[in-house]
């Protein structure tokens, strides 16, 4: 069985935006790539051919996986999340305090993750760390590049 994700609402939208657009045009130039190449003459030492299908195959499976995960999404509602700890969707400012430096993140799911827009998953170790904390503990969270001190400064929604 598969495992339930939560998203937002633009991410959930982004997730069906993305599966339908594979669904059509990807399809249809997945086709059009392979008629291409099978007017390329004989099929059977054909590479273009090969590898045409094989992509095919690989889109098919993306697209699988994709509708998975749709049929497995969860929306979550925020104005019932409670706001005095930390929970996915929560944008948390923390504070390092070894370098005293301050970062903002957002906890999403693992799709919708985008640490150059301050969305981390809430698989990832700082994640994991965070769920459940509140505003003021102190936490020491074990990363790949060894054991951080970070403060929870704010949550929000």
């Amino acid at each position: 069985m598969a495992e339930v994700a939560y998203y937002t609402k633009e991410g959930l939208e982004k997730l069906k935006e993305e599966l339908q657009y594979l669904k059509t045009t990807g399809r249809s130039n997945m086709s059009k790539a392979i008629a291409e190449a099978r007017d390329k003459g004989d099929l059977s030492e054909n590479a273009e051919y090969d590898a045409a299908k094989e992509a095919q195959g690989l889109h098919e499976a993306k697209i699988s996986q994709m509708q998975e995960a749709v049929a497995n999404a969860r929306l979550l509602d925020e104005s019932k999340l409670d706001l005095s700890k930390v929970l996915a969707l929560s944008i948390v400012k923390i504070k390092n305090i070894k370098n005293g430096a301050i970062m903002s993140y957002q906890l999403v799911s693992e799709t919708e993750a985008d640490l150059k827009s301050g969305k981390i998953s809430v698989t990832s170790p700082i994640a994991k760390g965070l769920l459940g904390k509140k505003v003021g503990e102190t936490i020491e969270i074990t990363v790949p590049a060894g054991k951080i001190e970070f403060e929870i400064l704010e949550i929000s929604r």
